[in-house]
């Protein structure tokens, strides 16, 4: 086994993958923080909202199958410089938005280039990590989603209230074309990277070598194989209840505790900040628990299964009458989530080669985003039932028994489909 090495480049590439996260969650957010400001401007009721949440989501479940696959062949840098510049040219084009036609289009485009983050930045950790380190490096950059959960609720209603809703997203979607420079001079892949020690670039490519292609693979050749459908099922029972957080916990904090979101959410700064400790955290738990010996799998599961218990409580979240215990509630379920999801990202390198872990990531992805296509309805149909019934409340009630369920079902599930979690030999 290789000793560290002395030069630490690879933490530079999380660096970049954990600010482009960072701004890819503070545009997506944008529109939850707006949200009663936007209902009033067009006029919406909340299954008007959440179809524009479920217009993003499937766009973005397209476009991670597309991105998937132009990913594993274009690579990293070319892939991700395409993803960025359309999401921030689409963010931005919110703010010039004067119907409900133009801003669901504009939402759209959004959910289209954003998809390209998570399988640029799952290929680019596989490329410059060794197995044990990579789902600490994918908390790390994982914890950007969360970072900008937490910037977003303190610069938006800052913008809102100084200078409009259109400056919100128009300020915010540019951020992305200053991240650009920096990728641009710093990114590489190991072997053509200068930066990057000898005895770094040996510890990066640790693990067992791979065996090279003999042919291309196509994508549909993943949906012969248990194991896609393992990532698959875990991502489309879970990936939901963390759109449900990012898109419906502003309105539910100021409905119910009536926060001004004009004023910074508070609140939402302790959940999100957080799920940044349970996403580092997560990461390093199952990487600590394969450097005590375990094998990956049962590192990655155990970890999971932990994961999915610190989900649950946030059922009580009903009985609660302190605006601050029920923060402690959400803030331990999102802070779950991310840990799951710096594991459940993992598992696809583990299982599959690099060369098609986009591809995989994609298909994952897309199926997450299809969860969230159907969970808005849900939300939606649900909180204006109760709503009009005088008691919007309950239907956060039914909502979270949901959310607090839903994980120990995924983890059981995957479990059945891949006990032993097998690396693929395509």
């Amino acid at each position: 086994m290789l000793d560290k090495p002395a030069s630490n480049y690879r933490w530079t590439i999380v660096a970049l993958l954990f600010f482009a996260t960072s701004i890819n969650y503070i545009d997506r957010q944008v529109i939850g923080l707006l949200k009663p400001t936007l209902e009033k401007e067009f006029n919406w009721d909340e299954k008007d909202y959440s179809h524009i949440v479920m217009a993003f989501q499937a766009s973005y479940a397209l476009g991670l199958l597309f991105f998937g696959q132009l990913i594993d062949r274009i690579g990293t840098k070319k892939g991700y410089l395409l993803s960025i510049i359309s999401w921030s040219i689409a963010a931005m084009l919110h703010g010039v938005a004067r119907t409900t036609a133009g801003f669901t289009a504009a939402r759209v485009g959004l959910g289209l280039g954003e998809s390209g983050n998570f399988p640029a930045a799952i290929k680019a950790v596989a490329e410059w990590f060794p197995k044990k380190e990579r789902a600490l490096a994918t908390g790390i950059f994982n914890a950007g989603t969360n970072i900008g959960a937490v910037i977003a609720p303190i610069l938006v209603p800052f913008i809102l209230a100084s200078y409009g809703w259109q400056e919100a997203f128009v300020i915010t979607g540019a951020l992305g074309f200053v991240w650009m420079i920096f990728w641009l001079i710093y990114y590489e892949i190991p072997s053509r990277q200068k930066r990057v020690s000898k005895s770094e670039f040996d510890y990066i490519h640790s693990d067992e070598p791979e065996e090279p292609a003999t042919e291309k693979t196509s994508w549909l050749t993943l949906f012969r194989y248990r194991q896609t459908w393992t990532f698959i099922a875990g991502k489309f029972f879970t990936d939901p209840i963390w759109w449900f957080f990012l898109f419906w916990l502003p309105d539910f904090f100021s409905g119910t505790f009536q926060i001004d979101l004009k004023k910074p959410g508070w609140p939402l700064v302790v959940v999100y900040t957080a799920t940044s400790i349970g996403s580092i955290g997560g990461g390093y738990l199952s990487g600590y628990f394969i450097k005590r010996g375990w094998s990956i799998y049962r590192a990655r599961k155990t970890a999971m299964f932990i994961f999915a218990i610190c989900v649950t409580p946030i059922i009580l979240a009903r009985y609660a009458d302190s605006m601050w215990v029920v923060v402690g509630l959400m803030s331990l379920a999102a802070a779950a989530h991310q840990a799951w999801s710096a594991n459940i990202y993992t598992t696809a390198s583990d299982m599959f080669p690099k060369r098609m872990v986009s591809s995989v990531i994609g298909i994952g992805g897309m199926a997450g985003a299809a969860g969230g296509i159907l969970f808005p309805w849900v939300v939606g149909n649900v909180l204006e039932y109760f709503k009009e019934a005088g008691d919007k409340t309950a239907g956060y009630n039914v909502i979270f028994l949901i959310c607090g369920t839903t994980y120990m079902f995924a983890w059981l599930l995957m479990h059945v489909l891949s006990p032993r979690m097998k690396k693929v030999d395509i």
